[in-house]
């Protein structure tokens, strides 16, 4: 299987995982996306060299994984790529920042370490918590709590358009390859050469199939001033939800869980 073609099935996946009906995807997406909002702003509230503060914010990822019977590996498998980019941030701050910030077994601490460190955890963090949403979450569900919070309706539109139109632009690069391989028996991937030729009739192909869909949604009703999305009624649970992690992650940003539980041990 191409490579192309694994990208595409891994879409469907993650799309199937968000239609599964378990009890967080049963979660009013207006409160995901809330929380997951919450979240990411005090994650990144964190000074630079608040190493500890930033590791205790992993209790919200983590815990959700335990209990939503998500896999931990599998999110870490596709967020293969994404997750060595956002490690990388920060990763020359040791080099400019020497200057000793603490002690640790006899070993000398500089404060560009602590922040590379608090940078890649925090880049972690809010990568696997923006999966949690999407992963529970479907595409047509966020756009709907989009429109709760009044975002303006041509911008979640193309946000939905763009979601759908990347299975798309996937299925006819995989065709080109494939058409391209037949003809090229042997070769291993596009010559350079036929690089720019391949991306101008990708983009033609993929610009006439976008066509054709959107003409088939207009024939069936859609309309661009009329609402897209029905919105789901709130239930206890739902506040119940909102109410629980909103107090536990504004607990955890205010107190240092770590260095207090590290105090009760010692």
């Amino acid at each position: 299987m191409s490579r192309i073609a694994n990208a595409e099935r891994s879409l469907k996946k993650l799309d199937e995982l968000a239609r599964q009906d378990t009890w967080l995807n049963r979660v009013h997406p207006l409160v995901k996306l809330l929380v997951t909002i919450l979240y990411l702003v005090l994650v990144v509230s964190f000074q630079p060299r608040q190493l500890t503060g930033v590791l205790g914010m992993a209790l919200y990822p983590f815990l959700l994984f335990e209990i939503s019977g998500l896999s931990f590996k599998d999110a870490l498998y596709r967020l293969r790529v994404v997750l060595p980019v956002v490690c990388m941030v920060g990763i020359l701050n040791p080099f400019f920042d020497r200057e000793p910030a603490l002690s640790l077994f006899g070993i000398t601490i500089t404060g560009g370490v602590l922040t590379m460190l608090s940078l890649m955890v925090k880049g972690i963090l809010t990568v696997l918590a923006s999966y949690l949403l999407i992963a529970s979450t479907t595409v047509e569900s966020v756009c709907s709590a989009l429109s709760m919070l009044h975002i303006p309706g041509i911008l979640v539109t193309e946000f939905l358009l763009i979601c759908r139109y990347v299975s798309v632009l996937l299925n006819e690069a995989d065709r080109m390859t494939q058409a391209y391989a037949l003809r090229a028996p042997g070769q291993k991937g596009v010559a350079p050469k036929a690089w720019g030729s391949m991306i101008g009739r990708l983009l033609l192909r993929s610009m006439d199939r976008s066509a054709e869909l959107y003409q088939s949604m207009c024939l069936r009703g859609f309309r661009q001033e009329q609402p897209l999305f029905r919105q789901k009624s709130f239930c206890a649970s739902d506040f119940f939800y909102l109410a629980v992690w909103t107090f536990i992650l504004i607990c955890l940003r205010i107190f240092p869980v770590l260095e207090i539980l590290g105090g009760l041990f010692l």
